[in-house]
């Protein structure tokens, strides 16, 4: 049977604690497009609705793009930009109608000025534009925010299960069959949701998460059960519903959802101690790699606080800065973002050696800038490092050395460092390599990344150690601080359901 469904996208995961205001030219240059235009080489935001795409016209189905628009993680949206990109969306379903169903890709932790909850407020006005009958499904990133006004304006929420998100095509065709399954009458989708009131970052690359991770996907396997996710919600959102939620779909069973939604946030709780990474310090991780002899493969050092991929500058120093106190020689960091230091090494050009200022651009959270003596040992047009199956752009990228006690020729003790002027996290070691530093050479690699670079990165490390520096990806939960949260929330309070 033919049909007509509308598909779209628009998202960003807003940290309001970042100093980077989020206007039109972030979505313009990591993605805004229109009609489907996504080329040969599609974002990793457009993998789904490249895959939708491909299944509907498998089915015969006519498919209706619309505006792809999303932003690399920084502040609080302008309303402005917010409310251009939403009501370009709603243009381009109003001009589709009628439509038997609406596929969403969206972020789900996307704050604009006057709009805490900005893709609930798309939803919300997707479903006054279809009416209650018309289906609506949406995928969305595990770090967004699960919020009564979503739950209320869609029929279908699936979140990535997987961080690192190693799931998002996965998750993709779920909510693809999910929907074909309601319209071809063979479930009722019904959901529900439980706050576990609690604030944190969870890898699944480790337990108990990763057991939490497998328990979800055998729930799905009982009868009744459609679809289960964990929303860990995005702490750095300053937004009322902050926080970590559970949501099942059952199929026309709303007390079965509920159920079994309650009985997962309960043992999210429990675990809760567990479920989050092993911190250390700088020093402590300093020491770490200088009391073990070098064997070829190196640590790996996440700069957590500084990830751009959660909102941060990717500019901080307080790490490098450690570094070049202690004369820790034989670390390479990538990539620091500094569009200005950038342009400069390429006007200097490689094997030149001047004083320069770089990194700490954007204010406290970034730390105070680098002055040091460094040579520009290789410079690189428009890098690249893989990731998702897709192509992450790294931009523009100079590796500069400070010399160690044996000068610049000094690969043990001297310390690299490359910058870039294109905001984004480390995914993989080929943001070494493509700057021409051999991953398996320095005893150490610092990467600016919470957790996404650690498939690209585990392979190679000897150890892997999320070091607790500052910046404004915070991990001290319990500080941060929001404006606009009046529950009770976990580790601000012992036990928040008291």
């Amino acid at each position: 049977m033919s049909r007509r469904i509308f598909t779209a996208c628009l998202g960003t995961e807003t940290n309001s604690f970042s100093p980077i205001p989020t206007g039109m030219s972030i979505f313009e240059t990591a993605m805004l497009v229109r009609g489907g235009q996504h080329g040969d080489k599609p974002s990793l935001f457009a993998v789904p609705l490249v895959a939708w795409r491909e299944r509907a016209q498998a089915l015969g189905w006519h498919v209706v793009e619309g505006l792809a628009a999303f932003a690399m993680p920084a502040g609080d949206t302008t309303r402005a930009t917010y409310e251009a990109l939403r009501d370009e969306v709603l243009d381009d379903l109003r001009r589709a109608l009628p439509v038997d169903a609406v596929l969403l890709n969206l972020h789900g932790a996307m704050i604009a000025e006057g709009y805490p909850d900005a893709e609930g407020d798309l939803l919300a006005r997707v479903r006054e534009a279809v009416g209650p009958q018309v289906p609506i499904a949406a995928e969305l990133d595990l770090h967004g925010h699960l919020t009564e006004l979503k739950l209320r304006s869609a029929d279908i929420l699936v979140f990535f299960k997987e961080y690192p998100h190693i799931d998002v095509a996965d998750r993709a065709h779920e909510v693809f069959e999910l929907l074909r399954s309601v319209l071809d009458g063979e479930i009722r989708p019904a959901m529900a949701m439980h706050d576990c009131r609690m604030l944190g970052v969870y890898p699944t690359t480790a337990e108990p998460m990763k057991g939490i991770v497998a328990r979800m996907r055998a729930l799905e396997s009982e009868p009744g059960i459609l679809s289960v996710s964990i929303a860990h919600g995005f702490p750095w959102g300053d937004t009322p519903e902050v926080g970590t939620r559970t949501l099942v779909v059952a199929d026309g069973d709303p007390a079965l959802a509920g159920r079994v939604a309650r009985e997962l946030g309960r043992e999210l709780w429990d675990a809760r101690e567990r479920i989050l990474p092993p911190f250390v310090a700088i020093d402590e991780a300093i020491d770490r790699v200088l009391t073990h002899a070098p064997d070829g493969r190196p640590f790996v050092l996440a700069d957590v606080a500084d990830n751009p991929g959660i909102g941060c500058p990717g500019d901080s120093t307080f790490l490098l800065r450690r570094l070049i106190e202690r004369a820790a020689g034989g670390f390479a960091l990538s990539p620091l973002w500094d569009p200005v230091a950038t342009a400069l090494a390429f006007d200097a050009g490689e094997g030149a050696v001047f004083d320069m200022r770089f990194g700490g651009k954007m204010g406290p959270c970034s730390g105070e800038a680098i002055d040091a003596r460094i040579r520009v040992m290789r410079l690189v047009r428009e890098g690249w490092q893989p990731f998702g199956g897709t192509h992450a752009p790294l931009g523009n990228m100079a590796w500069l050395r400070i010399a160690g006690p044996g000068g610049y020729e000094d690969d043990a003790g001297a310390i690299d460092v490359v910058i870039n002027d294109y905001r984004i996290q480390s995914f993989h070691p080929d943001c070494f390599a493509v700057a021409g530093i051999d991953p398996a050479r320095p005893r150490a690699l610092v990467a600016k990344s919470t957790q996404h670079f650690h498939a690209g990165f585990a392979p190679i490390a000897r150890e892997i150690l999320y070091v607790s520096a500052p910046g404004a990806g915070s991990m001290d939960m319990a500080t941060l601080p929001h404006r606009r949260v009046e529950r009770a929330m976990w580790p601000r309070v012992e036990d928040p359901h008291a």
